[in-house]
């Protein structure tokens, strides 16, 4: 019997006024969101293999676990090692599974995912995914309860690859972002080794990482993470992405959101290198779970919830 379902799973369409998007099955990925026609994450196809986390939502951890093992509580927990050239846990896992479909309107679909019983990760959680499309672009709510009698450690990011609007390939890549513009509000780099771990940070002024005033991408490679984000008033953060055809892309989210990943894809192999700038808002950076800086702790019975956003104009 031939399987006729994409690889990607069941694909949601939703549109709103100049946005169209589509989010797949598997992952609660955004597989594709266009503004008046125009891609503004890189596009994959449904079959596609997902690289480099496009679109991905990253749960119940973004980036990597160091070693694979962390102490939460006084208690220690191993995770599979998935990136092993670093020894690294990385991403989390529910980019990994099939999300349930909860609601589907022309505007919005919302989906869920519990968390399977890791030894690693042995918390009992309940994760639901709202994307809907409105006059203010896609805005992704992201809700995690805990269902068990343990507070529980969490963090998360999206991985969005902002398209820079060339549609190039290989290492040309890196020539049409440095044609690109990216402010980052932020006052601090975090430093890391050589398995991108964090060291340390580091104040942005008077380096490449000072991304406050819009520069042009030109300082890549990066593959790192900057945090202190400047939240206005209203609690939300902003990361801005100008492209050479007048698309200016917005990503951030609320209060929640204390630190952004950006990763050019610099050195990536040619089949794998996303045309454009992954630009990542995260409620924590890397190996969090080990350090705790800005780990989110959810008591038993309760949840923690986070709102964020990508959106276009056209200048």
């Amino acid at each position: 019997m031939t399987n006729t379902t994409p690889r990607t799973g069941q694909q949601y369409s939703i549109s709103y006024g100049d946005y169209q998007a589509v989010i797949t099955e598997l992952g609660a990925t955004m597989r594709k969101v266009t503004y008046q026609g125009k891609n503004v994450i890189v596009p994959l196809g449904a079959d596609d293999p997902v690289t480099c986390c496009h679109g991905q939502l990253l749960v119940p951890f973004p980036n990597r676990i160091a070693g694979g093992t962390y102490t939460f509580e006084g208690k220690e927990y191993t995770l599979p090692i998935d990136e092993h050239d670093r020894n690294t846990a990385i991403h989390g896992y529910g980019y990994r599974s099939f999300w349930k479909l909860e609601k589907l309107t022309e505007t919005s679909v919302t989906q869920s995912w519990r968390a399977p019983f890791l030894l690693g990760y042995p918390f009992d959680m309940t994760v639901t995914a709202t994307h809907e499309l409105t006059e203010d672009g896609l805005q992704i709510t992201v809700t995690a309860e805990n269902n068990g009698q343990t507070d529980a450690p969490w963090a998360l990011a999206i991985h969005p690859w902002l398209d820079n609007g060339f549609n190039g390939y290989g290492d040309e890549i890196d020539g049409h972002n440095a044609q690109c513009h990216l402010t980052v509000p932020a006052a601090t780099h975090v430093t890391v080794d050589k398995n991108l771990i964090p060291t340390g940070t580091e104040p942005v002024e008077g380096t490449k990482y000072d991304l406050n005033n819009n520069p042009l991408l030109t300082g890549q490679p990066f593959d790192d993470a900057w945090t202190d984000v400047k939240h206005d008033a209203d609690g939300t953060v902003t990361a801005t992405f100008t492209r050479p055809d007048g698309l200016v892309i917005k990503v951030g989210g609320d209060e929640t959101i204390t630190s952004f990943q950006v990763c050019t894809g610099t050195g990536f192999p040619a089949f794998m290198h996303p045309a454009g700038t992954a630009v990542e808002p995260q409620t924590a950076y890397a190996n969090a779970f080990n350090t705790g800086n800005d780990l989110i702790v959810i008591k038993p019975g309760e949840s923690s919830t986070t709102r964020m956003f990508i959106k276009a104009e056209q200048h």
